[in-house]
């Protein structure tokens, strides 16, 4: 059943995407069983050789267990597609490594830029065992509406069915809440990916009246679309580059001050210092405006900050933590160079000159990039904030942004607010992350080279940093499309202002 969805799957990516294959590219293209493994067998061999974290979390007898066990899926040919997400996606997912996880091809990749393909039709915001609806890609169908709670589609209920494709998806340790925001953001991608293309879905649900009920939906078609793409086409203007960079700019990084609250709102969906983000002055400017105009409260917000560069994170955190800090306790490789898999890995070469010269052996067999765990970093002086921090995380909060929050937690002016951050509490392995490239498949699969336990780090339990004050989704919440963690900000700091006025009139 499985193989008949997945080649119903193809057949419909042929048929309504158009000119989704390229003279050179194939996407139902197969490669053969010894082909596939052949190149299983080469990921396995650089993962046991240079991954520094790959028994961190699943002991060595239990990932070789999973080694030879996903091998052996691998009993036909497969293409990209099955390759990836029947083998690659669930050995990944048993490293328990955030930072470890598999890509498509560039090909693939290329030729699926900005196509719609068939699909299972709703989105769904998704925490715990609960789903509920958030979106319909078949517009004129008004039948389940935004906020309907999903009991199960096709027969497979809502928990085992999240369960299920929580199996394929990557995580840090054992937190899994980067990924309910995974399948949230785009839940008909990944229910295609992992079980196939249907014609049409049997979905229970629970109407906003609380009976159940059964629907049938027919499967997303693209091509029933098209005379509302084009009428969309139609009407839009497009923006200019300088306009679009603009925007960019400002969906990656914000200020916003508010002075009726006496609140500045610090907004930082990365840590990558990308092209015209200008990261370490948009911070040093922000930290300056704040300053000069007194602000009592600042609301930092981290949800959708999955890390990047450390020295960003650095000079956040130079802003708000009160006293010395190192980025890491520990930070080492497995392996003094990439050989003999250098050609393998991207920019291998470049790689190999980083751990000979930044890189030394240690007593204990590693190989440990020294200044992290020996360099020690002060607070700022000028324009340092002193007053109420509010920190906003969620499951992307990851990698470098984890770093950070575990750095401010307990300091007696900051909370933290929100959801467990998807990013590894103990520590992680988020500096620098090459692509292994398969030579048959060209599959590509992230390789950390350093391990990295963080400064003053809580015993390893697996879990991402908990926030200090827990503001889970809920499906009121999610109804009305309310922001219940800036919500719930504001209202504490409204009560802080009372108290202060307060206070000011008792002591005059």
């Amino acid at each position: 059943m499985q193989k008949e969805n997945f080649l119903l799957f193809i057949l419909c990516l042929l048929l309504f995407t158009g000119c989704f294959t390229s003279k050179n590219f194939d996407s139902a293209k197969k490669f053969s069983k010894e082909q596939l493994q052949q190149d299983y067998t080469l990921l396995r061999n650089i993962l046991e050789k240079k991954h520094p974290a790959l028994y961190w979390y699943t002991p060595k007898d239990s990932m070789n267990y999973y080694f030879d066990s996903i091998y052996h899926v691998i009993s036909d040919s497969m293409t990209e597609l099955q390759f990836g997400w029947k083998v690659l996606a669930p050995l990944s997912n048993k490293i328990h490594c955030g930072h470890t996880s598999f890509g498509m091809s560039k090909s693939w990749n290329k030729n699926i830029r900005g196509k719609r393909v068939p699909s299972f039709p709703l989105f769904l915001k998704i925490w715990g065992d609960t789903m509920v609806v958030t979106g319909n890609l078949n517009r004129k169908d008004s039948l389940i509406k935004r906020g309907a709670l999903i009991t199960s589609v096709n027969g497979v209920s809502n928990k085992e069915l999240i369960s299920q494709m929580m199996q394929y998806l990557p995580l840090d340790g054992y937190s899994e809440s980067a990924n309910y925001i995974r399948l949230s953001s785009n839940f008909p991608l990944y229910h295609r990916y992992i079980f196939g293309i249907y014609n049409n879905y049997s979905v229970g649900y629970i109407d906003a009246d609380g009976i159940k009920k059964t629907a049938f939906l027919p499967m997303y078609n693209p091509l029933l679309d098209t005379a509302w793409r084009r009428q969309r086409l139609i009407n839009f203007q497009r923006p200019s580059r300088k306009k679009k960079k603009i925007e960019k700019r400002e969906s990656e990084r914000s200020l916003i001050i508010d002075t009726t609250l006496n609140t500045a709102t610090l907004l930082l969906n990365t840590f990558s210092n990308g092209e015209s983000l200008h990261l370490r002055s948009f911070i040093q400017q922000s930290f300056k405006k704040i300053s000069q105009q007194n602000i009592a409260h600042l609301i930092i917000d981290l949800r959708s900050n999955g890390g990047g560069d450390v020295p960003i994170y650095i000079k956040l955190l130079q802003y708000i933590r009160h006293t010395k800090f190192k980025v890491a306790d520990t930070a080492y490789a497995v392996a003094k160079n990439l050989s003999p898999f250098s050609t393998n890995i991207k920019q291998g070469f470049f790689n190999n000159l980083t751990l000979l010269f930044l890189t030394r052996k240690h007593t204990d067999g590693y190989y440990h990039f020294g200044y992290w765990e020996r360099h020690w970093y002060h607070p700022k002086s000028n324009h340092h904030f002193n007053g109420q921090v509010y920190v906003l995380t969620s499951g992307p909060t990851f990698s470098a942004s984890t770093l950070f929050c575990s750095a401010v937690k307990g300091q007696e002016n900051v909370k933290l607010i929100g959801e467990e951050t998807g990013g590894g509490w103990h520590g992680n392995s988020g500096i620098m992350i090459p692509d292994i490239t398969l030579p048959i498949t060209k599959l590509r699969v992230r390789l950390p080279l350093f391990k990295l336990v963080q400064f003053n780090h809580v015993p390893k339990n697996g879990r991402g940093v908990m926030p200090d004050i827990y503001i889970p989704p809920t499906l009121e919440g999610v109804r009305k499309n309310i922001d219940r963690k800036m919500q719930a900000v504001k209202e504490l700091i409204r009560v802080s202002n009372i108290a202060d006025s307060k206070n000011l009139v008792n002591e005059n």
